[in-house]
C-alpha cells in the first residue's frame, strides 16, 4: 500500500493521517460554534447528473407515455416521487462525454419524427432522441428541481450552441421562440446554468486549457438571454491532480465567467483497467476507497488556492459537477453502461464528500454525482417496472437538512484514526450547520469497519437536551439492497439524552448519522 502524504484538518476532515497522531485511548469530541455562522451551503451541492448513458435516462426514467408503466408524460412515476423526497435541487442534462455529440434541434418536435443516431461514447446502441429539450425540462418542473444545460462545444459550433440557448430563453417573437411555442412550451425555459463543453482535456475534444479558453470566449460572446433569465456560465475545467485548468480560465477566461467546473471519482484501486468490485470486496479496498475519496478536499484547496489569488472577490465558483464512485461494471452487464451495486459503502463515500463540500462552500456552491438512476453511484436502481433506492440514496435523503442551512465551524479533537502498516484516515468526519427551520444539524461518518466510537459533544451558545435523527448501517460493508430484499439497509432512527450536562453519541462502525440537536 502506497504511503498516503499528510493533510490538513478541514472542517474535522484529513485527507490522510499518521496512525500516531490520535493515541486510541484519547476521547473524541466535537464542537459546533453556533454563534459564528459561516458560508450558505447551497442546496446546489445536492445536484444529480443524468446522461443518455446506459438506463439512467431510457427505462430507468423515461418509458413513454404509451408505457403500461405508470408515468407522467413519460417519466416514470415511482421514479420521480422517490427523486422528489430527496429534494433534488437540480439536475445536469443531457452529459457528460454525450453532450459534445450532441445536437439539440435532434430532440424536439414530434418523437416519430425524430433522427435515430448511435451513442458512440456508451455502448454503441441506437439513440433515438425520444428524450430532448421538452422532456428534459418537463422532469425536471415535475421534480421542482434546477436545469444545468451541458452544451456541446466538441461537435458543435458556437450558431448551433447560442441557437439553443435563444430557443430555451428567448422572451419574443424570434422564428426559434415561436418554433419553442409550436413545439409546446411557449413560455422561456429556466436554464440555471449552462456548461460550454464537457471535459475538453479528454472525452470532449483533447484539448489544451490555453485553446479552450480561447474557444470559451468565442462561444459566449454569442450566448445571449435576456438579463432576468440568464444562466450562469460554466467552463469546462480539470480533473483529479490537474490544477491547470483552473488558473488558465480564472485568468484567461474572461466573459460572463461564473464557474469552473472539476471532476474527481474515487477508484478503490486507482488503476482504471482494474478499478476493484463493487461488492465482495476486501477491507483492504474498503480502506483504499476512503483514501482516496479523501483526496477530495486537498484537490479543492489546491484549485480554491488559485481562485482566491485570481479572484480575491469570490465571483467565480469551483463546481464539482462529476463525482463519486467508479466500480468494475457488474459482470454480465454492457460495458458501456456502467451499472454497478450499491452498498454502504457508497453511502460512507457520498457522506465523506457532502462534509468536504461544506467546509468549502464559499467556492463549492454546486456538484452533481454520477449519476441519478441505474448509472455508477445511482441514487435508484430499476429493472423493468421494479425500482429500489440504493444507501446511498438514503445519505442524501438524511442531509436534506444541510440544503441551503448555514454552515458552523467545528472543532473536531483527539481523533481516532482508522488504518493499517502506519497509514490511516480521520476515523470520525464530521459538519455542522445551522438548517431554514433554525436547528443545529450534525453529520458524523465513522470510516472505521470494524468499531463503533463514542463522540462527546458540545454546542457553543446552545445547550443541549438531546439529538434526534437517523443513523445508516449495517454488519456488512457491502451491505446493499436487491429486489429480492428492497429494505436490507436503510436508516434507523437514532436519538441520544444529554446527562449532567454532556451528551455522548455512540457512532456505529462503518456508519452515516445525522441529527438535530435539542434545547
Amino acid at each position: 500500500m502506497k504511503a498516503i502524504k499528510p493533510s490538513l484538518i478541514a472542517a474535522g476532515v484529513l485527507t490522510a493521517l499518521s496512525v500516531l497522531a490520535a493515541p486510541a485511548f484519547a476521547q473524541v469530541s466535537l464542537r459546533v460554534d453556533a454563534n459564528q455562522p459561516g458560508a450558505v451551503i447551497n442546496k446546489d451541492v445536492y445536484g444529480q447528473f443524468a446522461e443518455h448513458l446506459g438506463t439512467g435516462i431510457y427505462e430507468g426514467m423515461w418509458v413513454g407515455p404509451e408505457s403500461k408503466i405508470p408515468n407522467v408524460r413519460g417519466w416514470r412515476k415511482d421514479v420521480v416521487g422517490a427523486l422528489k423526497d430527496l429534494h433534488v435541487p437540480l439536475v445536469r442534462w443531457p452529459g457528460g462525454c454525450f453532450a459534445d455529440e450532441y445536437h439539440w434541434r435532434d430532440g424536439i418536435g414530434p418523437r416519430s419524427k425524430r433522427p435515430v443516431k448511435v451513442n458512440t461514447n456508451w455502448g454503441g446502441v441506437p439513440e433515438n432522441n425520444a428524450v430532448g429539450t421538452h422532456e428534459f425540462f418537463d422532469l425536471v418542473e415535475q421534480l421542482g428541481a434546477d436545469a444545468y444545460v451541458n452544451g456541446n462545444l466538441g461537435t458543435g459550433t458556437p450558431q448551433e450552441m447560442a441557437e439553443w440557448v435563444e430557443y430555451m430563453t428567448s422572451e419574443g417573437k424570434s422564428s426559434l421562440a415561436e418554433l419553442r411555442a409550436k413545439n409546446g412550451h411557449p413560455a422561456p425555459f429556466k436554464v440555471a446554468y449552462f456548461a460550454v463543453g464537457n471535459e475538453a482535456w479528454g472525452c470532449g475534444g483533447n484539448m489544451k486549457p490555453e485553446y479552450y479558453a480561447s474557444l470559451y470566449n468565442h462561444y459566449t460572446t454569442f450566448l445571449k438571454a435576456p438579463p432576468n433569465v440568464r444562466p450562469k456560465m460554466i467552463a469546462s475545467g480539470g480533473n483529479d491532480n490537474d490544477t491547470a485548468w483552473t488558473e488558465v480560465l480564472s485568468r484567461d477566461a474572461a466573459r460572463g465567467l461564473d464557474a469552473i467546473s472539476f471532476h474527481y471519482y474515487t477508484l478503490p484501486t486507482g488503476n482504471w483497467d482494474k478499478k476493484g468490485a463493487a461488492i465482495g470486496f476486501p477491507e483492504t479496498e474498503w480502506f483504499s476507497t476512503m483514501v482516496r475519496t479523501l483526496r477530495m478536499d486537498e484537490h479543492i484547496r489546491k484549485n480554491v488556492a488559485i481562485l482566491d489569488k485570481n479572484d480575491p472577490q469570490k465571483k467565480i465558483g469551483f463546481y464539482v459537477d462529476e463525482w463519486g464512485t467508479w466500480y468494475d461494471v457488474e459482470p454480465g452487464t454492457n460495458p458501456g453502461f456502467l451499472f454497478q451495486r450499491n452498498t454502504l459503502r457508497d453511502a460512507v463515500v457520498a457522506a465523506l464528500n457532502f462534509n468536504i463540500f461544506h467546509a468549502h462552500a464559499d467556492r463549492v456552491r454546486m456538484t452533481n454525482i454520477a449519476q441519478m438512476v441505474n448509472v455508477l453511484q445511482a441514487m435508484i436502481i430499476t429493472e423493468k417496472d421494479k425500482m429500489l433506492l440504493t444507501p446511498t440514496y438514503y445519505a442524501y435523503q438524511m442531509y436534506v437538512p444541510f440544503q441551503d442551512a448555514t454552515s458552523l465551524p467545528i472543532t473536531l479533537a483527539n481523533n481516532t484514526v482508522y488504518g493499517e502498516n502506519g497509514q490511516g484516515v480521520p476515523g470520525i468526519s464530521a459538519s455542522a450547520a445551522r438548517g431554514k427551520d433554525g436547528k443545529v444539524y450534525v453529520a458524523l461518518v465513522n470510516t472505521n469497519p470494524r468499531e463503533a466510537t463514542d463522540v462527546t459533544l458540545d454546542v457553543a451558545g446552545q445547550a443541549i437536551g438531546a439529538v434526534r435523527g437517523q443513523v445508516l448501517t449495517a454488519a456488512a460493508m457491502d451491505a446493499h439492497n436487491t429486489f429480492e430484499q428492497p429494505q436490507a439497509i436503510k436508516p434507523a432512527p437514532f436519538s441520544a439524552q444529554a446527562a449532567g450536562g454532556k451528551l455522548t453519541v455512540k457512532v456505529p462502525a462503518k456508519a452515516v448519522m445525522v441529527f438535530s440537536v435539542e434545547g
